[in-house]
């Protein structure tokens, strides 16, 4: 998601969109550890997802937890 689409998003769908993108990455890293993963350009462009939403998130003074 790009971050103009996240600046749109209201502050429940911002945390509820870093919680999900936060399970997609756990998932990616377990298929990692355990070879199946054939695209790890993936875990790049999850952790980036994650760092632009916190980032708007910050800007706004949304706290987010865990």
């Amino acid at each position: 998601m790009k971050s103009t689409e996240l600046r749109d998003l209201n502050e429940r769908e911002l945390v509820e969109h870093i919680k999900t993108a936060r399970r997609d990455l756990l998932g990616l890293r377990f298929q990692h550890a355990t070879g199946e993963l054939e695209n790890t350009a993936g875990m790049r462009r999850a952790k980036r997802a994650i760092a632009r939403a916190l980032t708007i998130a910050n800007e706004r003074g949304i706290e987010i937890n865990g």
